[in-house]
This record gives structure tokens, sequence and C-alpha cells, in this order.
């Protein structure tokens, strides 16, 4: 015997609408989901969403500083099925990233086993290397424990993840960020976190403080690799009162470094590795990542100037 229900005729929910509205109207989702929850990082931590879940994630794998190191596949598998779906591949890179000291100024991550170079070689396979948090890290997360940010459902429902993290380290202007999202981007260089604490005591202690004033204490970025700015102070400046601008950095070669130092310690220890003399060469902020000098570098190129 023949059912009277028939079954609904999917054409039925097509809805006519101008085909430049609804291409509209869909990128700008996409574009709020790119700008929001992937490429940029949030202003209150410095970080993007997948790094926050990574140092999460070995938090709840109680992978602190005393504690021994665990296979970086463990805590990228937490994060993809946990927290993060995306692929397996950029989730170990962000982390090999956090890792590494030429890429961070002051890493979140420290890693046992081969994290890459500054040559540009590639990081082991998740299956060989360990990682766990470092202090840095810690100080970022202090307070979670304390109810002093909102946790948000994770994506399936399942889980909670904190929606920034309290920020006692002021990550995003100490290790830098750079995005490229849809419509935006961000290139933020690393600075010296004492520099950035003596800035914010001056505010503190005078908020009507001028640039030239902020600028006798914050002396310019301050990226992991190490070298000699050529720049004088008053370029450096200027970039900073617009917000934009390029500087010209030249490597240190190793006996120069050790003949100025009085010992062979420099910099940080990719700035050694990087030290070949090269001429300067004029870079934006975005490309000269890993080409800063440290505090006593800057200082000897100023006097020079």
């Amino acid at each position: 015997m023949p059912s009277d229900i028939t079954e609904p005729d999917p054409f039925d929910a097509i809805i006519d609408a101008p085909f430049d509205a609804a291409l509209s109207e869909r990128y700008l989702v996409y574009a709020l989901s790119t700008i929001t929850a992937r490429s940029l990082p949030d202003l209150r931590d410095g970080l993007k969403p997948v790094h926050r879940r990574l140092l999460w994630a070995m938090r709840q794998l109680k992978l602190d500083p005393a504690q021994a190191f665990k296979k970086s596949a463990r805590m990228v598998g937490d994060v993809i099925g946990k927290y993060h779906p995306h692929g397996d591949a950029s989730v170990y890179d962000a982390m090999v990233r956090l890792a590494q000291d030429f890429s961070l100024r002051y890493p979140l991550v420290e890693g046992q086993g081969n994290f890459g170079n500054v040559d540009g070689d590639n990081a082991a396979a998740y299956r060989y290397t360990e990682a766990r948090l470092t202090k840095t890290a810690m100080q970022l997360m202090a307070g979670l424990e304390e109810g002093t940010v909102n946790f948000i459902p994770t994506y399936n429902g399942e889980d909670e993840e904190p929606e920034i993290f309290p920020g006692l380290f002021p990550n995003l202007l100490a290790n830098g960020a750079t995005g490229i999202a849809v419509g935006m981007a961000t290139s933020i260089p690393s600075h010296n976190v004492a520099e950035i604490l003596d800035a914010t005591l001056l505010l503190i202690e005078n908020p009507q403080a001028e640039h030239a004033d902020l600028m006798k204490v914050f002396h310019g970025p301050d990226f992991p690799t190490g070298g000699i700015v050529v720049d004088s102070p008053a370029a450096i400046s200027h970039a900073y009162a617009n917000g934009k601008g390029s500087i010209r950095v030249r490597a240190m070669p190793m006996p120069m470094a050790r003949a100025r130092s009085g010992c062979a310690r420099v910099s940080r220890q990719g700035a050694t590795r990087r030290a070949n003399g090269n001429p300067p060469a004029s870079k934006s902020w975005a490309a000269a990542s890993g080409n800063w000098s440290s505090r006593k570098f800057r200082t000897w190129s100023r006097r020079a100037s």
C-alpha cells in the first residue's frame, strides 16, 4: 500500500539571492574566522589560537620545567584531538617555532632533540623529538587556576579551554608576532623584556610621557640572533613614531664579537651561528626577524654612529 508521506524536495530549500550579496556574506564569515581564530595574535596575551592551545595541552599534561620531557607526538595528538581540528603538520610546526631560540627571543617550549637550525634545516619528525614548557610559558599561564580568565567550550563541546592567558609575561612585545589574515596583517618585532618593563614603569609613574621620553628607556627591537644595527637612534625612533619602517642590520664576525664582549658569551646563541660579516642590508621588520642585535650590540652600534 503506497504511503501518503512524500519526501521533501531538496530544491524547495533553495533561496534566490543576488550572487554578489551571497558571496559577500559568506566571504565575510570566512574572513572574520581567519582574523579572529587563526592568523592574528590576541593583543592581550600575544598568542594565536594554535599556540595557546599547544601551551594549554602541555599544561594539562603537567609538562612544567621541573618534569621530564614527553614525546612531541603526544602533545600534537592531544591538540588536534581535543582543541584544534587541523593538520598535525601545522600544529607541530607551530610547536617547533615556540622551541627555537633563534625564532623567539624568549622561547615558550623547551625542546629536546633536533628542532631545526637558523640555516633553515627542518626539525626531526615529532616521533623523535621531546618537549616541555619553559619558565616563561609558566609565567604567561600563571593564575589560570584562580579564575582570572573565561573558559570557552572546545570545538566539539566535550572540554573547555581558556579564552586567553592571564599574561603576567608581556609576550606580544617581548616575542613579537607575524601573521597574514584577510585584508589585514601584522608584523610586530621582538623586544628586550627589561626595556618593556622600564617603559611600563615610566608610563605608570607618568601617564603623560611623550614618545621621546619612552625612547630613552625603550631602545628598539631585540631579535633573537644578534647582529649590529646600522641605523641611527633617530631613524629607529622615527619608525616607532610612525608604526612602520625598515632597519639596516649587519652580522658580527665571531672574532669581533669576542673582542668586544671579553668572552665567548655574545648575545643570543644564534648570533654566533649567523655571524658571517655580511655587509648591511635593508630589511623590513617582517623580513628581518632573527637578524636584529642584542642590547649590547645596539649600544655599540649607536656609539659608532
